[in-house]
């Protein structure tokens, strides 16, 4: 087959026109388009990336605050048992002060009862015995027993202290009008003489003596300066037993 070079030079020409045509009309524009999708997939990435990342920051910054709270709610509970602890050590410590106070208020008074009922009892078995010893002295009483205290009184009279005779002097020189003597038995002359001259020599008295009977007193006298008595009497001695077991 022979070749046509003219044929061949025009197919050449027609070749390169396609290219320039494609080129020019087709391969351009595709470029183009390829270049604009590169940009907006670059551009989608990009934001992709950066949405990304904020997202991992977003979880960081989440995950430490998860974890700061953690934390925190953590502290809080245990202060909170801290709290807890030493409010129910505080409650414990304040109930058991007033535990034993309770106890204490509670054996105080339990011993007083005793004591009381102690006292009671005691006091119960004194008076007792201070109506026994009444009733055995009432029955015993008599002049003779009222003699023999008016002797006493006459032997103790003399031997009291300078003060108490002092003072005896003052209260039946100055507050008595007379020296009322009283006894359960009627004194006869001689005692009466014997009981002022004692008197007048102990006490200085220069009043009246008065003598006044009184059987309530069982056996004895009594004596009765103004103010002041001197007793020698079953009555007054079994009154001041009776006063010192109350007292005790």
């Amino acid at each position: 087959m022979e070749l046509n070079w003219s044929t061949f030079l025009l197919e050449i020409i027609n070749f390169l026109i396609l290219v320039w045509i494609l080129k020019h009309f087709f391969y351009k524009p595709v470029l183009a388009v390829i270049a604009r999708r590169r940009r907006s997939i670059e551009k989608k990435l990009g934001e992709a990336k950066t949405l990304h990342e904020d997202a991992v920051s977003l979880k960081s910054r989440y995950e430490n605050r998860l974890t700061t709270w953690e934390k925190k709610r953590q502290d809080a509970h245990t202060l909170l048992d801290k709290e807890i602890e030493t409010e129910r050590a505080q409650r414990m410590a304040s109930l058991q002060v007033t535990l034993d106070e309770e106890r204490k208020k509670a054996r105080i008074i339990e011993q007083r009862k005793l004591e009381a009922n102690r006292l009671h009892t005691e006091e119960t078995a004194l008076a007792q015995a201070a109506q026994f010893s009444a009733r055995l002295l009432s029955l015993s009483a008599g002049p003779e027993l009222e003699h023999r205290l008016l002797d006493l009184l006459l032997k103790e009279l003399p031997s009291l202290s300078a003060g108490r005779l002092e003072t005896l002097r003052v209260a039946a020189g100055k507050t008595a009008d007379r020296i009322l003597v009283t006894s359960a038995y009627p004194l006869d002359d001689d005692r009466r003489l014997s009981l002022e001259r004692t008197l007048g020599s102990a006490l200085a008295v220069t009043k009246p003596f008065h003598y006044e009977q009184d059987k309530n007193l069982l056996a004895g006298i009594r004596i009765t300066l103004g103010a002041w008595v001197l007793g020698a009497n079953l009555q007054d001695e079994l009154k001041s037993f009776a006063e010192l077991v109350h007292e005790t």
